[in-house]
């Protein structure tokens, strides 16, 4: 651990570490007075700061270690006694305490009292503060999501008793007490095909028996688990399936019945265990109504799709600050790289998609605390912005990471570095929970089935009234609207990610542009100067043989001030 305390001297390498991450945003507290109420921020503004420093400075460090150290599967006793358990380096075990319960990540959406406030938090609050944790450590935010969302399917769907059983350790911000989460779901033979499941639950008394493999399981040492398996006389398909919550120990304190056979060797997310787990009989609880065991799957689904599409967002932010910091202090045949034009418009290019990102996050998660409320345009809306951010985001991400890499150049490449581990992290976004073939079909879906377009036109037709939005903006909106329709009307799936990418970008613009009128300012000139690049660099045809388009620098100038 000696490396995490170790000072940084004075290097002409430009190195970031011990800048409050918080701090040296000039556009999220402007955001955050937008989609919060003035005394929640006053109230939630100290811990981002204090969040902020931590996410530069010793959370990163920890993170970096974490990195190198990953956890470790142990068979074995020393007595020779079979006991599993999974070594986890104390930097993964102290981000842990940082996570779960100094901050309540995964508790403060579902119980009131976490960071002093008397009641539950929002999601824009909590999305806020796990945004500013990714920036720093990505692995551990999957965990954090998963108990957060597993929370709150099983309060939606349990019995009461199971609920009071195991809601009060998904909540706890106390570790002694705290339970964490998981959902085990995919199998070598039903990984986006759900409905071929392979997984057996039979009916015991008052509890279920599962047999059978679960193939990729992040958390493979969860506390709680929710399991996908098909009763013994169910039918085929999703139909078919149950919800089961898989407790790790039984009521008496002994293991349940399944193995970890071993953890999975990844290319990103290495600080946290992922496995592959044999049911072999292993006791469970059946959640909700037998025969909607993926339905209600699938809210838990959404959460983490939400979570990994907010994940996105903080690591191009922290990929866009890494290049900004290079480019303004590296000095390259006398001058700065900023002052050079190329590296200045590759700055632009990894700006846009990182605040389009940032912006329909907070978007959504004021749609998603209007749905939960009980608002059912805005349960529509939720539900076609979770898969549009899961599947634009994560996309973005992994060029966008890359683009910041190179900025950096061979130093860039060095394990030492942050670079490499957001870029290796940022690959995992477009493939968990859902490909992105699977995600940009399910915009389809909302749309032909659910009428969730219908909703979310709506929405953003109000947010243009409401700032004077016309011209460009509004015909480029409805254009990506009516392409949804008509693609998802014929079941025109070989143009599904087509679909997403144009209503993504038409959203993001119609956001800024409302953003940009409610802010005013420096920060409200950013925001229509990069509604202006998103019409021109992502919605408009441009000719690849011609000169590129000039990039509107306003967007930039906030950055540089």
């Amino acid at each position: 651990m000696n490396d995490i305390a170790l000072p940084v001297s004075a290097t002409p390498v430009p190195d970031t570490r011990g800048q409050n991450l918080y701090a040296a945003d000039p556009v999220l507290p402007a955001l955050l007075r937008l989609y919060l109420a003035p005394e929640l921020l006053v109230h939630i503004e100290p811990h981002l700061a204090q969040l902020g420093a931590l996410a530069g400075g010793r959370l990163d460090a920890l993170a970096g270690t974490a990195d190198r150290n990953p956890p470790k599967l142990h068979h074995r006793d020393r007595t020779g006694a079979d006991v599993q358990w999974i070594e986890k380096h104390p930097a993964y075990e102290e981000m842990e305490q940082l996570a779960f319960a100094q901050y309540g990540l995964a508790a403060m959406s579902h119980r009131p009292g976490v960071l002093g406030w008397p009641g539950a938090l929002p999601p824009a609050v909590k999305y806020a503060l796990s945004y500013l944790f990714v920036q720093a450590e990505f692995g551990l935010c999957c965990p954090v999501s998963m108990t957060d969302a597993l929370a709150r399917t099983v309060g939606k769907f349990a019995s009461p008793e199971l609920a009071g059983r195991y809601l009060p350790g998904l909540t706890a911000t106390d570790m002694d007490a705290h339970m964490q989460g998981a959902m085990f779901m995919t199998e070598q033979g039903a990984g986006s095909d759900v409905g071929a499941t392979a997984t057996i639950a039979r009916a015991e008394g008052e509890h279920w028996r599962l047999t059978g493999d679960k193939w990729f399981c992040s958390n493979a040492d969860a506390d709680v688990a929710l399991v996908l398996a098909r009763p013994e006389d169910a039918g085929p398909g999703t139909k078919g399936l149950g919800l089961f919550l898989l407790p790790r120990r039984l009521a008496d304190g002994s293991p349940n019945h399944y193995r970890i056979v071993r953890l999975k060797d990844k290319l990103g997310t290495r600080s946290m265990a992922s496995g592959e787990i044999k049911l072999e009989g292993a006791v469970a609880y059946l959640v909700g109504d037998r025969g909607r065991g993926f339905v209600q799957m699938a809210d838990m689904i959404n959460m983490s799709r939400l979570s990994n599409g907010m994940r996105a967002a903080g690591l191009m932010r922290r990929a866009f600050f890494e290049a900004l910091h290079v480019a303004r202090h590296r000095v390259a045949f006398g001058q700065h790289l900023v002052d050079m034009p190329l590296a200045r418009r590759q700055l632009m290019k990894i700006l846009l998609p990182t605040e389009a990102a940032r912006s329909l996050l907070f978007y959504a998660a004021a749609a998603l605390q209007a749905a939960d409320s009980g608002d059912e345009q805005a349960r529509q809306r939720i539900r076609i912005l979770t898969p549009l951010l899961k599947f634009r985001a994560c996309r973005d991400a992994r060029k966008a990471t890359g683009d910041a890499m190179e900025m950096r150049g061979g130093t860039g490449y060095i394990e030492e570095w942050p670079d490499a581990r957001l870029l290796r992290d940022a690959h995992l976004g477009s493939i968990w929970e859902g490909t992105s073939n699977i995600v940009a079909q399910d915009v389809l879906r909302a749309t032909s089935r659910e009428g969730a377009l219908d909703a979310l036109e709506a929405d953003l037709d109000r947010l243009a009234q409401e700032a004077g939005i016309a011209g460009e903006i509004s015909a480029a909106r409805t254009r990506a609207c009516a392409f949804v329709r008509a693609v998802a009307a014929r079941n025109d799936t070989a143009h599904a990610r087509q679909c997403a990418t144009g209503l993504y970008y038409a959203t993001a613009a119609t956001v800024f542009a409302w953003e940009a009128q409610q802010i005013g300012g420096a920060v409200g000139a950013n925001r229509q100067a990069l509604a202006r690049l998103i019409l021109a660099h992502k919605l408009e045809a441009r000719d690849p043989l011609a000169p590129a388009l000039e990039m509107d620098e306003t967007a930039l100038a906030l950055h540089l001030a």
